[in-house]
C-alpha cells in the first residue's frame, strides 16, 4: 500500500473515542511505521463519542476524496430509551425530564417511524459540531449559553423498528449526510407525545461499506506492519 500516494481505509470506531481520537491515533501509528514525521489522514463523516461503528479514513491524497464519502448514504443501528430526555439526546447528559410511556404501543412507535420517512426537516442537537457564528455549538452549549440552531433538510430512506421491548426500542435508519440520529432521537419522542433519547447507537453502512468490512483498533499494528 502507498499511503502517502494515498489509501482509503475502513475502521470501526470503538466506544468513547472521539473521531479524531481514532484519526490521530492511526496518524502516529502510520508515521512511526512509515519512518516519517508527517502525513495526511482525514476521516469521513464524524462519529460522537459515545457511538461505534464504521469510520472511513483517508491518506496522503485520498483525502481530497473525502467529501465524496461524506456524501454516500449511511446505514445506523440506534437504541432508544423512550420516557426520558437529556440534553444532549444521548448518555452523555443525565436525564432531566421523565414522561408517561404507558399510552405506547408497538402500533404508535412504527406508525410514528414512518411520519420520518421522506424528506424531513430536522433542527440539529445543540451539543453538535455544527457552527454557530464560527464557533461550534457544542463549545457554547458547554459554557451554557444559549445556542439556536436552524432546521436542515434531509433524507430518511428507510426506517425499521428492529426490537420493542417498552421502554427500549432498536431502530434501523438508512439516511442522508448530515442526518443526527440524536436529533431524530428526540423528534420520535415528540412524535409519541412522551421523550426519547439515545443509550446506544452502531453505524453499519457508509455507501457500500459495511461493517464487516472494518478494521478493529486491535488490528491496527498487525495491518501496518504487513502493509509497511
Amino acid at each position: 500500500m502507498d499511503f502517502i500516494a494515498g489509501e482509503i481505509l475502513y475502521f470501526n470506531k470503538p466506544y468513547g473515542w472521539t473521531s479524531f481520537d481514532l484519526v490521530n491515533k492511526f496518524r502516529y501509528r502510520l508515521s512511526q511505521a512509515l519512518k516519517v514525521k508527517k502525513i495526511k489522514v482525514g476521516h469521513a463523516g464524524t462519529l460522537d463519542p459515545l457511538a461505534t461503528g464504521v469510520m472511513i479514513l483517508c491518506t496522503g491524497k485520498a483525502t481530497k476524496r473525502i467529501d465524496e464519502f461524506q456524501g454516500q448514504t449511511k446505514e445506523y443501528v440506534a437504541t432508544l430509551k423512550l420516557g426520558e430526555t437529556t440534553p444532549s439526546f444521548d448518555l452523555e447528559k443525565a436525564v432531566n425530564a421523565v414522561y408517561p410511556t404507558a399510552h405506547i404501543t408497538r402500533e404508535t412507535v412504527e406508525q410514528a417511524l414512518q411520519s420520518f420517512t421522506g424528506t424531513i426537516r430536522q433542527i440539529p442537537p445543540v451539543f453538535s459540531a455544527c457552527k454557530v457564528e464560527g464557533k461550534r455549538a457544542y463549545e457554547l452549549a458547554r459554557k451554557g449559553e444559549e445556542v439556536e440552531l436552524k432546521a436542515k433538510t434531509l433524507v430518511i430512506d428507510e426506517i425499521e423498528l428492529l426490537e420493542y421491548a417498552l421502554p427500549v426500542v432498536k431502530i434501523r435508519v438508512v439516511c442522508s449526510k448530515g442526518t443526527y440520529i440524536r436529533a431524530l432521537a428526540r423528534d420520535i419522542g415528540i412524535a409519541l407525545q412522551s421523550g426519547a433519547h439515545l443509550i446506544a447507537l452502531e453505524r453499519t453502512r457508509i455507501g457500500g461499506v459495511t461493517l464487516d468490512r472494518c478494521l478493529s483498533v486491535d488490528d491496527m499494528e498487525a495491518f501496518l506492519n504487513k502493509q509497511v
